[in-house]
Order: C-alpha cells, then sequence, then structure tokens
C-alpha cells in the first residue's frame, strides 16, 4: 500500500513540476516578437559632426517581455550611447564591432503591444545604413550559451538631408558631357585593344564551323567550344588539323607572352599567338564580337564582323582582389568571378582568406581553422566558433558569416582559374588583422592541453599566453594581433604555407608569391609580451618593438624564398617608421627594397597621396591599389539607398576609368566627401621617376565584403566598376592621360568616356544579363533637372531607357519612355531600365515653384 501511495504522490508531483516546466517555457518572451526600428532624428546632433537617433522596441508578442533578466545584443560602428544619464538601458562594448544593450532599473518591462523609445548618440554622420545598428539577438541570463534572433531591425531614412546627398541635378551634370554613339561605331572588342580594325566582310559561325586547334591551345579550344556550345546548343568539334572555314588557333612564334592577333574574314577566323595565354585572350576578345542578343537564346547561326587585331596588355598583373572572410561566397560563386575575370582579360585573383572574423581554407592538421576560425556565433568562450561579426547573427553556420573551403574545393577553384589563366595568390594575413587564426590556436590549445598533451598544445600558438599588452585595431578589436617573437608563429606559418604549396601541386595551378598581408597593426602591441621582451634581449639586432616589424617580415621572407616564393603584401611591409620634424612618418624600408617585395598600396589619402610612387622609386615592386578610385566596396553615390562603405569618398564607374597609373594625381577631381578637391594637397609630393615606372607591375581593386552578405550584393559592387578597371589595366594609355593642354585633353577624355560607356551600355552589360548564368550588375540611376517648366533627364549608360511617371506611382516597364522634356506642375518620378527590363532606383523630381 505504501508503495501504491508513494507512486501516486510522485506521479503527482511529476506531473505538476512538468506542467508548471511547460506554462514557464510557454509563457517566456519570444524574442523573434520583439521588433526593432532605428530612426534619425538629428543628423548633426548640437551643431557637431554626432547623430541623434531613436531605437525603439516594440513588443509583437503575446507574452511581456520581462524588466530584467537578458542582454540584448548588437553590431554597430561606430560606438552608440543612450543620450540621458537615466536612461532605461546601458550599452557595453564586447570586441570588434559586437556591442550588447542590458535593462536599468528604469527599464519596466514591455507589455504586449507596448513599445519603448530610447534616444542614442553616435559619432559622425550618417550618410547611408552602413553605420546603423544591426544584428540584433537576445540572450537569457538564465541560457547564457544560446543566442535567440530578434525580428530583422527596420531602419528608416533620415526624413531630413544632413549630409549632402547626390541630387538629380548633379547626376544630370555628371552625364552632360556623354553622347549617344551609333552601335555600329563602337570598338567590338572589350578591352580597348592596342590595334582595331574593322573590314567590310563578315564570317557566319554555326555549330558546324570547326575549331582548329595546335596542340599547344587545346585547353583554350575546348574552353571556346563550351562557350559555343552554349549559344548553338550543341559543341562545334575541335580538331588538330581540318580544311576549309573554321576557327583556327594557331602558334605563331615572336609575339608578347599575352598578346595575340585575331583576324575574322568572310573565309573563317583565325587567332595566332605565341603562348595558351595569348590564345586564351583571343578566344576572350572574340567571344565579346559575340551580339549580346545571341546570349538570351539558342542560336542556328552568328555572324560576326569582320576586324583585323592586333593586342598584347599595358600591364602583366591585372588583379582583383576578393574578401571572402568578413563574409564568405560559395565555391560557386567564386568560379562565376572568375569567368566574369576571364572574359576582361584580368589575371590575377587576389585570395583574401582569413582576417580577424573568419577563415576559409581547410588546412590538413590544423582542423580548428575551419571548425572555431570558419564559423562565427554566440559563444562566451570562443571554443567552438568565433563570436559574431558584422551582423552574423547568433547561430553559427546560419549566414555568410561561417564557411569554408574544403581542400578539394579549394583545389577545384585553383584548376578553374588555371584553366582560364589566372593566377591565384592567396592571402594569410599576418600579423594584424589574425583573430581567426589566434582564437583558432588557442581552441586548438584548450583541446590538447585537456589532453595532457601541453608540448603538442603550444606547437602552434599564436600568442604569448602572459601579455598583458593593451591595445585596439582600427576595427576595434583588442586580440587580433600575433606575436611575432614566438617560435610557434613560424611554426605555423610554415605549417599552413607547405599545405598550401601541396594543394597548388595537386591542381597543378602555378605559383610564385603568397601575400602575408601586413596592414593596420595598432599601437599598443607586443608592449607587454614576456616572450617579445626575451626576444629583444637576446638578438642584439631587434633594438625594440618597432624592429619586431623588420625582423619578422625578414623571416617570412626567408622562408617563402627557401620555397622558391616571394613576398607580397600591403604597403606597411615595406615601409620604416622614422622622425622628420619631430614627427613620426612612414617611408621606404631601405633594408627591403631590393628583395622583390610585391606591395599592395592601398593608402593614397590624408598626406599620403604619394606613398605609391615613393615607394616604386625607391625600388619596391608597386601594385596601385588605390582607395580613392579602385576599392570597389566604396558605395557608388553619396545616396541613402546605395550600398556600400565610404570612408575613402565614393566610386562610380568613371573613377576607375579616370584613373591614370602614372600620375594619378593629374587627374583626381573629388576628395573623399565628394568635393572638388584642393589640388593643393598634391604640392611638393613626389613624381613616379622613369625608374619607378619599370616597378609598377599592375593595378588591382579590391571588393572588401563587410557589407556583401551574399552573391547578389557581390555582383552589384563589382559592376559596372570592374570594367573601368580592366579598361585602364588591359588597354593603352590613352591620349587624353598625357596631354599637357588640358582644355584639348579634357575633350579627348570626354568622347574616350562617351565611347566607353556606349560599350558598356549596348554591349557588355547587356552581355553579362546573360554570360555564365547572368550577373546581377548596377543599373544607374536617371540624372534630372527642371528648367521652363519641364523636366530634362539623362543617364550614364546610352543604351538603357527611362522611364517616367507623373502620378506618384512608381514607374515600370509599362510606363511612358522617356525621349523628351517631361512637362511637370508637380512631381515626377524616374527610373532606369536595362533592355532586359530590370531597373534601378528612382529619382524623384519635385517643381516646388508651381506647389499651392
Amino acid at each position: 500500500m505504501r508503495k501504491i501511495l508513494a507512486a501516486v504522490i510522485l506521479a503527482f508531483f511529476t506531473l505538476a513540476f512538468t506542467t508548471t516546466l511547460a506554462q514557464n517555457k510557454k509563457k517566456q518572451f519570444d524574442p523573434k516578437q520583439l521588433q526593432l526600428t532605428y530612426e534619425v532624428t538629428d543628423g548633426k546632433f548640437q551643431n557637431k559632426s554626432q547623430t541623434l537617433a531613436v531605437l525603439t522596441l516594440t513588443n509583437k508578442g503575446k507574452e511581456p517581455l520581462p524588466a530584467s533578466g537578458w542582454t540584448l545584443y548588437f553590431h554597430s560602428f561606430p560606438a552608440l550611447k543612450p543620450k540621458d544619464e537615466n536612461a532605461p538601458v546601458r550599452v557595453e562594448h564586447v570586441n570588434g564591432d559586437l556591442r550588447y544593450l542590458t535593462p536599468t532599473s528604469e527599464f519596466k518591462g514591455l507589455s504586449p503591444g507596448a513599445s519603448k523609445r530610447i534616444e542614442f548618440v553616435s559619432s559622425g554622420q550618417i550618410v547611408n545604413d552602413s553605420r546603423t545598428p544591426h544584428g540584433f539577438y537576445l540572450v537569457w541570463d538564465n541560457n547564457k550559451t544560446e543566442g535567440l534572433p530578434t525580428a530583422p531591425i527596420e531602419v528608416s531614412k533620415p526624413g531630413q538631408d544632413w549630409v549632402g546627398w547626390v541630387k538629380p541635378e548633379e547626376i544630370y551634370e555628371q552625364n552632360a558631357v556623354i553622347k549617344d554613339i551609333p552601335l555600329e561605331k563602337l570598338t567590338k572588342v572589350f578591352p580597348t585593344p592596342v590595334n582595331y580594325r574593322e573590314t567590310r566582310e563578315s564570317f557566319r559561325l554555326t555549330s558546324e564551323t570547326p575549331i582548329v586547334a595546335d596542340q599547344a591551345f587545346s585547353r583554350e579550344a575546348a574552353l571556346l567550344a563550351m562557350h559555343l556550345g552554349s549559344i548553338f546548343g550543341k559543341k562545334p568539334v575541335v580538331s588538330a588539323t581540318g580544311p576549309g572555314k573554321s576557327v583556327r588557333l594557331q602558334q605563331k612564334n615572336g609575339l608578347g607572352a599575352e598578346a595575340y592577333e585575331l583576324h575574322v574574314t568572310k573565309e573563317g577566323i583565325t587567332i595566332a599567338a605565341s603562348t595558351p595565354a595569348g590564345a586564351f585572350y583571343g578566344t576572350q576578345s572574340l567571344k565579346t564580337l559575340i551580339p549580346p542578343a545571341a546570349l538570351a537564346s539558342k542560336q542556328q547561326a552568328l555572324l560576326l564582323p569582320g576586324v583585323v587585331v592586333s593586342d598584347e596588355p599595358r600591364f602583366g598583373h591585372r588583379a582583383l582582389m576578393l574578401d571572402v572572410a568578413r563574409n564568405f561566397q560559395s565555391k560557386e560563386q567564386v568560379c562565376k568571378i572568375l569567368d566574369l575575370m576571364a572574359l576582361y582579360k584580368l589575371n590575377v585573383l587576389h585570395f583574401h582568406l582569413n582576417d580577424d572574423e573568419g577563415w576559409r581554407i581547410e588546412v590538413p592538421g590544423l582542423p580548428e581553422l575551419t571548425e572555431v576560425g570558419g564559423r562565427r556565433g554566440h559563444t562566451t568562450d570562443e571554443i567552438n566558433s568565433l563570436q559574431p561579426s558584422l551582423g552574423s547573427g547568433p547561430e553559427a553556420g546560419k549566414s555568410s558569416g561561417s564557411g569554408h573551403y574544403s581542400k578539394g574545393e579549394f583545389i577545384e577553384i585553383l584548376k578553374y582559374a588555371t584553366d582560364r589563366h589566372i593566377r591565384v595568390i592567396p592571402e594569410i594575413e599576418t600579423p594584424g588583422h589574425a583573430r581567426a587564426a589566434i582564437k583558432s590556436m588557442d581552441a586548438r590549445y584548450a583541446r590538447l592541453m585537456k589532453e595532457g598533451k601541453p608540448e603538442e598544445a603550444k606547437r602552434f600558438l599564436l600568442r604569448d599566453l602572459n601579455d598583458k599588452s593593451e591595445y585596439r585595431s582600427v576595427q576595434n578589436w583588442n586580440d587580433n594581433v600575433i606575436d611575432v617573437s614566438l617560435p610557434s608563429t613560424y611554426t605555423f606559418l610554415e605549417k599552413v604555407v607547405d599545405e598550401i604549396l601541396a594543394m597548388y601541386k595537386e591542381a597543378g595551378a602555378p605559383i610564385r608569391t603568397i601575400h602575408m598581408g601586413g596592414d593596420e597593426v595598432p599601437a599598443g602591441v607586443w608592449e607587454k609580451s614576456p616572450s617579445v621582451k626575451a626576444l629583444i634581449a637576446a638578438n642584439p639586432e631587434v633594438k625594440g618593438k618597432e624592429d619586431l616589424w623588420y625582423y619578422f617580415y625578414g623571416k617570412v621572407n626567408d622562408m617563402l624564398n627557401a620555397r622558391n616564393l616571394y613576398l607580397s603584401g600591403w604597403e606597411e611591409i615595406g615601409l620604416r617608421k622614422v622622425k622628420q620634424n619631430g614627427k613620426n612618418v612612414y617611408v621606404p624600408n631601405q633594408d627591403f627594397k631590393n628583395k622583390n617585395f610585391h606591395v599592395d598600396v592601398w593608402n593614397n589619402l590624408w598626406g599620403a597621396e604619394d606613398l605609391a610612387y615613393r615607394m616604386a622609386n625607391a625600388g619596391y615592386k608597386v601594385v596601385l591599389t588605390n582607395a580613392s578610385n579602385l576599392y570597389l566596396d566604396l558605395a557608388y553615390q553619396k545616396a541613402y539607398e546605395e550600398p556600400g562603405l565610404y570612408w575613402a569618398g565614393y566610386l562610380d564607374l568613371d573613377k576607375p576609368f579616370y584613373f591614370i597609373p602614372f600620375n594619378y594625381m593629374k587627374n583626381q577631381k573629388v576628395d573623399t566627401i565628394n568635393k572638388p578637391i584642393n589640388k593643393s594637397v598634391f604640392e611638393g609630393k613626389e613624381q613616379l621617376t622613369d625608374f619607378g615606372k619599370t616597378n609598377i607591375v599592375g593595378l588591382q581593386a579590391p571588393l572588401w565584403s563587410e557589407m556583401i552578405k551574399d552573391p547578389e550584393r557581390m555582383e552589384y559592387m563589382l559592376l559596372p566598376k570592374l570594367l573601368g578597371l580592366a579598361e585602364r589595366a588591359w588597354a593603352p594609355d590613352p591620349a587624353w592621360a598625357t596631354d599637357e593642354n588640358s582644355a584639348k585633353g579634357e575633350a579627348a577624355y570626354n568622347q574616350a568616356w562617351s565611347e566607353f560607356v556606349n560599350i558598356l551600355g549596348k554591349r557588355e552589360l547587356p552581355r553579362l544579363s546573360y554570360y555564365a548564368g547572368g550577373y546581377n550588375y548596377r543599373i544607374p540611376t536617371a540624372g534630372a533637372v527642371i528648367e521652363n517648366g519641364k523636366v530634362k533627364a539623362n543617364l550614364q549608360l546610352p543604351g538603357f531607357t527611362i522611364r517616367y511617371t507623373t502620378d506618384g506611382s512608381e514607374p515600370t516597364l509599362n510606363s511612358k519612355t522617356y525621349t523628351a522634356p517631361v512637362p511637370t506642375t508637380g512631381e515626377v518620378k524616374l527610373k532606369v531600365f536595362n533592355p532586359e527590363g530590370r531597373s534601378g532606383r528612382v529619382v524623384t523630381v519635385k517643381d516646388n515653384t508651381k506647389q499651392k
């Protein structure tokens, strides 16, 4: 009986406990029901460069948000703080751009349907949403290991223009110099070839036209056949010999390493080159001869214009830098970008594979690099993942914050690039921007110490565990710099380099250099590292902390040279800090100038306008990577709707196009805030010498990915700007770049600019609507002015169409086409459409003089 009674009592309490748990779980507030909005209320708060905004929390759920017991994490750069001292929340910084807010005693909870408005102040002004808080998630105090996403924050455009957004009138003025050039008068090979002539002949190309290729060019012939097969629905036959009309790839001695000749006559097509690379570029030029519309559907035949072309590139290094560390992109997307690069004859992919926010390549023997460093999610110890960054969210593996290339995938990328004559330069970012590597090796250390293997645990450590140095990087990290005094640092780098070289060997891909980073190491690092102090004491050549830089890159250079590689890096690897007139300045380091260091020089701002030329004149091999003209992640325009960063200004299609490699200061037009540049900033700056010109090895456009979380945004930021880089890197030095007569030079530039945008609008961008599955290139906004009661409009890309409405609705494909000035008594909305019907953003013009 007692047993029965005990069982009944136990069952009762079990049921009661289970019911209570279920009720508590049911009644707990669901963070997905927390709606957040952010609205700027004063873009010049207190007449300073700071912003006052309101963050509103609204409870859309059925349960109350309690007054305490939770923390709300989010991402923001710059910092923000509550305006009032007695605010209902306080804000704290975690690391990087991750912050959190917690309720104070002033927060009384949030009942269903209720809202709470909180004012925040942040430094600087908000031009677009890149400087607004995002990526919110909630963590309960009783379960601090789990992050729960809220509803996505809604950020509204400021109701007032405090920053001076670009106006339709300004765009109209910029476009005014552009002439519409008939399609038949445009050069049909892009980028612009050295010599180009059209004949009156043409050739009819079909799937039955064979491709006859010398043995040396068989791979190039196969790729051409694949492309033609996608147009015809059937691949042409590729053979080594054959009579009759054909596409012939012939080896011809005496041409340059990447040079080719292309002849199209009524009897056939001939591509001649000395090397497979030259033959490949001949086939890419042949592709641009094909009318873009032919890619939209299967064709029976193509009528190609007769041309005589002889061509070779201006620079041997024509690069795109792709950052997949901040936000990851798939192998398939990388290969799609390689197809784009190949079409426009870019031959270097600088692959930025690691940074503070992620490590993206598998390294056999070091699994933590990708298991920890390749994942971002909410964490209290970063043993299983890195902390969230850049709005990547609390759940590891569920956003572009996570991801990596397996060894097999990386080898596939290498093979794909090699087939298209693109060299892949892997970047191992060191010693700064290395947080993902440092934390990964910390996790490895913890695992092996737990297994009782202390010596193995220390083998690849990247920081002195007793280092008390304090610093903050530009991106707000306080733990992202490798300790260069540790022997384990070099053991790690040798392991990574050797594993990467093994992948290149397996892929059959060429590798001549590895990029070892070198930028943005903050002040304060290494100052309190016992290991550093021991190194300085034991090495007379290392006199202090500053010498550690040269010590590190000397050792790294030796390590690469021993593997028949040269060292590449950001400009800082070749600079030395010295005192001039009582100030610390950076000058080319004489110790490394003759050691074949290749430096990507990005800084041409804030007193460093001539840095690239000073380094080239000193003997360094320089890749021009100027932020002001070549940073593709910068917003196209100063417009709230335009995505992208703007710390170095705004980068529309024209900036890469008007970049003059050997005299870039001559043609700078605006400063970082888009005002006409003060030419006095160039006074006294060092010009490029004839010797320096021999050290300019090429051009590079970086695409940093802080704000790029999907393939569509990547393609939007790349295109069409990348085509300006392609033109400058390949085409001959244009006459307008060297003309001393300013009026004559400006007229020549305007003509060249018109030809360029006509080619893009009528040939290349319509092609890219279909090529390799199609690219999400940006469609420009219309320019517009009101004159004599009428709206006059123009566009950047002839061949595209402006449509408009006068009833307040957004223009569609069914709206009227703009062909002449439009009478207005109120509001006109305009939008640019590409030939395939995709559109850009709306421009609104109001005739305020006629408003009641």
